[in-house]
């Protein structure tokens, strides 16, 4: 049985939502194959909300993100 089993295709998306339960932010994050994708790289989203991968473009949005 393959370890990627029950795991997302990484980089099949553009957009993606993420909460804090899922912070530090990577892409491809934890819950994605590898075996196919670019480096992983982790992104700043914490403080602006959003984050784009400077690899595959993705945007990843905070779900959960806070307005002051």
């Amino acid at each position: 049985m393959s370890s990627q089993q029950g795991r997302i295709q990484a980089n099949a998306e553009d957009h993606y939502e993420v909460t804090r339960e899922q912070l530090p932010l990577s892409c491809p994050t934890s819950e994605m194959t590898l075996w196919n994708s670019h480096p992983r790289v982790y992104l700043p989203i914490e403080t602006t909300g959003s984050a784009t991968c400077p690899y595959c473009g993705a945007t990843f949005v905070l779900a959960d993100a806070k307005q002051s």
